[in-house]
């Protein structure tokens, strides 16, 4: 039997219905019978186009408010039947079942109402049931039947009605069934992640927006970005984000979020870390301090600030090489400067709640856990040693735990007047994190007397503590929770440093 099918019936129910005319013309130009309900039915005889109620095949009304149209085994029959067999042939001559070569359907908004803010009761009517069943069932069939499950599918629809003088192909029918049950499941998804107010563990992740990268962190990689970036950014100018752009952009944006509403803040960031950050009365200032905290690793390196952007700052940053610049605003000539680098990405980062959870593929599964929402705040601290940090020196503790919280681990973070020093990322041992900050500030000329420190988790032995004396730095900050805590406390005491604890640690792997 041959593979190609000619539309000769098709049912349409469908929420949106712009975009709709003209396939229903061309429908009718094709003689082709077409069923329908409610609304959509409405629109096609106000087209001037003769319509048949599904009631008038299935011998019964809507009912409950319109809750149950087309859940009968007349329309299903007609949609689910084989073509090619004899028995399912037979049976719809029996019970007086029409053939259904084609279903469109365009699902109720349930995401949008979500989106919207609309009460619980309103969400719960936008789940679609009859729409979903329809798609599904049609899908299934694709050798007999062809299915429209989105308004998005409208155009390309049309073309193949177009070139094809209303014949498909099974090449045809079976992509658009692969599409409806992507709707599907991402409908469905959508609509778990709603009810799943007690965290049932289960992971569904959906998202239909893909964006085709350039490539992954290396050119012989594939790389695909799912979400939506224009939710939480305006581009403005430059190229295309790339892989490890967008990884660096993500490390950024959380970054900046510890520092809203503050001063003016400056980070710079590379591989995912910050390189240099600087607190300041001015956002240029902010962006020197943070420049000369590594001058070396900001070429290529993502910039990102919690105040707009003006004239000045921009001159400075126009002098460095620089992948991205990301700002809540900027001014209109600090934007005419920073286009003078056609290549230059420049993103204004929108009000936008960022995830609370993490997801990462791990061996033949994935790892998910509640982002670390946790920042160690004033009230948190404990003050274990007998000489207590001075004002100026718990300002720094809790801008260098900030720090910390966001770089890699294992790391140590030194600072001086809320500028980064220096930070050892990623080492597989404390003292090796903590003797390359020394080295790293040291290289760049910063003097350490009276400087603090942050480490994202506790001291087994007071070796950190004791290096740390020695290269000037006085006051220290970090979770606590060893069995030898008392070590540490006990140099510090002996050697006037003073230290606090915050109880919670800040791993980042």
């Amino acid at each position: 039997m041959s593979t190609s099918k000619t539309i000769k019936s098709a049912l349409i129910s469908v929420f949106h219905k712009d975009g709709l005319e003209p396939i229903v013309r061309k429908l009718n130009e094709l003689n082709v019978t077409i069923y329908s309900t409610g609304g959509t039915e409405k629109f096609i005889k106000d087209l001037g186009i003769n319509v048949v109620p599904v009631e008038d095949v299935t011998s019964y009304p809507s009912i409950l408010g319109g809750r149950v149209k087309t859940l009968h085994p007349k329309v299903f029959g007609g949609i689910l039947n084989r073509q090619d067999h004899e028995g399912d042939v037979a049976e719809l001559k029996e019970y007086n079942i029409p053939q259904i070569d084609l279903v469109i359907v365009d699902l109720y908004p349930f995401e949008k109402t979500v989106a919207s803010g609309a009460p619980e009761q309103d969400i719960v009517e936008k789940i679609d049931i009859g729409g979903i069943s329809l798609i599904r069932a049609s899908a299934k069939n694709f050798k007999d039947t062809f299915t429209v499950s989105s308004m998005d599918q409208y155009d390309a629809f049309l073309s193949i009605l177009d070139e094809g003088n209303g014949e498909t192909t099974l090449e045809q029918r079976k992509s658009f069934a692969a599409k409806s049950f992507n709707i599907s499941s991402h409908y469905d998804t959508a609509i778990f992640n709603y009810f799943n107010a007690d965290e049932t563990p289960a992971l569904k992740v959906s998202e239909t927006n893909a964006k085709v990268l350039r490539y992954g962190e290396n050119p012989h990689q594939k790389g695909y970005f799912f979400g939506d970036l224009e939710a939480i950014f305006d581009k403005l100018h430059g190229k295309e984000l790339s892989y490890n752009n967008l990884l660096d952009v993500d490390a950024a944006v959380n970054l900046i979020e510890e520092f809203k509403g503050e001063a003016p803040t400056f980070a710079i960031l590379k591989h995912n870390n910050a390189c240099g950050f600087a607190q300041r009365e001015t956002i240029k200032q902010a962006y020197i301090d943070a420049l000369a905290g590594d001058p070396i690793s900001a070429f290529g390196g993502i910039l990102i600030a919690n105040t707009e952007i003006d004239a000045a700052t921009a001159e400075e940053i126009h002098k460095l090489f620089c992948e991205v610049v990301i700002a809540p605003s900027y001014s209109e000539e600090a934007l005419a400067i920073l286009k003078g680098k056609k290549n230059r990405i420049i993103l204004v980062q929108k009000e936008v709640a960022l995830p609370t959870t993490t997801i990462r593929t791990c061996l033949n599964g994935n790892l998910v856990q509640d982002k670390d929402s946790i920042t160690d705040k004033l009230e948190d601290l404990k003050y274990v040693t007998n000489n207590k940090p001075t004002q100026s020196e718990l300002d720094d503790l809790l801008f260098a735990s900030k720090l910390c919280k966001n770089t890699k681990s294992n790391t140590i973070i030194l600072v001086k007047n809320k500028q980064l020093l220096a930070g050892g990322t990623g080492q597989t041992s404390r003292v090796d994190a903590l003797n390359q900050a020394i080295e790293k500030a040291t290289s760049f000329k910063f003097d350490l007397k009276g400087s603090v420190m942050a480490s994202d988790a506790f001291f087994p032995f007071p070796d950190c503590v004791e290096i740390a004396d020695k290269a000037g730095i006085k006051s220290v900050i970090q979770p606590g929770g060893s069995i030898k805590d008392q070590l540490s406390i006990d140099y510090c005491n002996e050697n006037n440093l003073s230290m606090v604890m915050t109880g919670t640690r800040h791993f980042k792997h």
